[in-house]
């Protein structure tokens, strides 16, 4: 599924890989664990516009996600048409509370940092709105986890591309 949405970006920009990047970043399916590996791997671009574009991409939607996303979840409880899609999106954050139960701040930057699918900052930043941690904070726990996660995905597509 990441290749098909990476190939939509890339047919909607052209040879604007740089902005593929940026745009991949900011949707939650491949979000930098994606776009970080083609910008370096595949097309070739500088790994350190690579690792900016793609933080940058991925910082985009944190906001409106800290400030609307549980006001939004509930409004979608209320049309049984879309049961599924919240019953997913609630298993998703409930599945990942236990993480935050001690010390919310160092779980949240840990959860966003670790590359792997179900992690980083779209589900971060739903879990902490989820939980009502304050906005700042929140902010800058999934903006320092967001930069450790594209430092380490920078380090492996450069240094470590066979395992990637």
């Amino acid at each position: 599924m990441k290749e098909s949405i990476m190939q939509l970006l890339e047919t909607w920009f052209g040879n604007s890989h740089a902005l593929v990047v940026l745009i991949g970043s900011a949707i939650p399916i491949t979000e930098m664990r994606a776009t970080i590996p083609a910008g370096i791997l595949i097309w070739g671009l500088n790994p350190w516009l690579v690792m900016l574009l793609g933080f940058v991409g991925a910082l985009l939607p944190v906001p409106f996600l800290l400030l609307f996303f549980s006001s939004v979840l509930k409004w979608l409880h209320k049309f049984p048409a879309l049961n599924g899609l919240t019953q997913f999106i609630d298993n998703k954050i409930q599945k990942n509370v236990h993480h935050f139960e001690k010390s919310s701040e160092a779980a949240l930057i840990l959860f966003v940092a670790i590359p792997l699918p179900g992690t980083g900052l779209w589900t971060g930043s739903a879990v902490a709105s989820f939980l009502g941690f304050k906005f700042w904070r929140s902010f800058i726990c999934v903006a320092a986890g967001g930069a450790l996660s594209a430092i380490v995905l920078t380090i492996l597509s450069v240094f470590f591309s066979t395992v990637l």
